[in-house]
């Protein structure tokens, strides 16, 4: 790998990007977590510098998530919130072909964790507001910068903490726009941009098994750890239905328009997978999840314990998380305890209206050739804290990609990567869009 160690021809989006990486905000999870606090600092020492006032709020001692204010041209327009987060999530540098916190350039690319989720495009909302304002424009709306604290775990301690504890940080905003959105992908040789229009609801959940403690070298049938085997084995091979809801049918309709095909007589599996690199990444949006990922059982090897347990990820279509929890507790049976670790909703906003419609000219404006879809997203951002305070939040981080480049893969991957001119792309795009929408 060549790598580029001066950075004359460097952007400011992507020098700011590599300051960010270089900041390890590491969140293992449980609370265990390297401080976003001097993320956060960084952040509100660059909007200081623009003349802008922002706040920092720890939810915990170094847990540090920041808010700030633009005023907009048209103060009679509701606000749109422009939010990232601050945290990643842990990598392993034995696997990575870089330090994941060096904030490398090579081959037209920077890595490191973070690159992709999301510090990327927290330096494109960060270099879109300065451009406007060091010109001496505004945004044609009010923008609220936002940038969270722990959204790798669930936002325990950043959007959740500030939804709660500060909603009127969030005051006169109707729309809001994150992560997982907006970038592109090759659909037949045709460039598209997904939007994300949708999340799915997520349930963590535990499972635990009792059983009776005896010497391993009994015959025993009171076994927590078989009882929980069996019953974690008959929920992660559990068939979920392909179930479509308003986003993915528009999706698969967009499709199958591209495709040539008729969506009534090809299974939507089969047309999503035909978008290659990105197909897996979004066949989870057509059906429910549950994934065992964790066991924990046993302390000596000739000791039949009394408990096992496992963590389980659940991810259920927006309307439908009370029925697919109904339905994990038929399939493991009543001798499972079922203990709620955490949950959160499910979302689906429209694929329409004033927002999506600037999303889509800015996108236009910057790549003529642009087509533009919506998806269902199978994890889930920020943007359901904000949804609790009526707040309607879409996935654009507006980035033109190389069409053999496995961009969903880099989400929490090893040699986590982004290509500078596409962030170069994604700060103009959102230049664009606080001017006109």
């Amino acid at each position: 790998m060549s790598s580029e160690t001066t950075d004359p021809q460097l952007s400011e989006t992507a020098r700011v990007a590599r300051d960010l990486i270089r900041i390890d905000t590491t969140n293992r999870g449980g609370g265990d977590a390297e401080p976003e606090l001097p993320a956060a600092e960084y952040v509100a020492t660059y909007l200081r510098d623009l003349g802008l006032e922002p706040q920092i709020f720890e939810s915990l001692p170094g847990r540090a998530s920041v808010v700030a204010r633009v005023p907009g041209a048209e103060p009679g327009l509701p606000a749109l919130v422009l939010h990232g987060h601050l945290d990643v999530v842990p990598a392993d540098p034995a696997g990575w072909s870089v330090d994941p916190f060096a904030g490398v350039i090579a081959e037209g690319m920077l890595w490191g964790r973070g690159a992709v989720d999301m510090k990327d495009m927290d330096a494109m909302m960060l270099t879109a507001v300065a451009e406007l304002l060091r010109s001496g424009e505004r945004p044609r709306r009010e923008v609220i910068l936002a940038f969270f604290a722990d959204e790798e775990n669930g936002g325990v301690y950043g959007s959740h903490h500030l939804v709660e504890h500060h909603p009127e940080l969030f005051s006169g905003a109707e729309t809001a726009i994150s992560e997982v959105g907006g970038y592109s992908i090759d659909v037949a040789g045709t460039r598209a941009y997904l939007i994300q229009t949708g999340e799915k609801a997520l349930d963590w959940i535990r499972l635990r098994a009792r059983g009776t403690a005896a010497h391993g070298s009994r015959v025993w049938h009171d076994n927590a750890v078989t009882r929980l085997a069996e019953a974690i084995a008959a929920l992660g091979r559990h068939e979920w239905p392909v179930t479509l809801c308003d986003t993915t049918r528009d999706l698969i309709d967009h499709l199958a328009a591209i495709l040539g095909e008729d969506p009534h007589e090809v299974a939507p599996d089969e047309l999503v997978l035909r978008l290659g690199k990105g197909g897996g990444f979004i066949q989870a949006s057509l059906r429910n999840t549950s994934n065992p990922t964790v066991l924990t059982a046993g302390y000596k090897h000739n000791v039949i314990p009394d408990t096992a347990e496992a963590l389980v990820d659940v991810r259920s279509l927006p309307s439908e998380q009370g029925d697919v929890l109904a339905q994990v507790e038929r399939i493991v049976g009543p001798d499972i305890e079922i203990e709620t670790v955490h949950t959160d909703i499910g979302l689906e906003v429209p694929f329409a209206g004033e927002l999506v419609d600037a999303m889509t000219e800015s996108l236009r404006r910057a790549d003529p050739d642009a087509r533009v879809l919506p998806y269902l997203l199978s994890g889930g951002t920020d943007n359901k804290a904000l949804s609790r305070l009526g707040i309607a939040g879409y996935g654009f981080v507006p980035l033109r990609l190389p069409a053999d480049l496995d961009f969903p893969g880099m989400f929490h991957g090893v040699d986590e990567r982004v290509p500078l001119d596409a962030l170069d792309f994604g700060h103009r795009v959102l230049v664009d869009l606080l001017r006109t929408y």
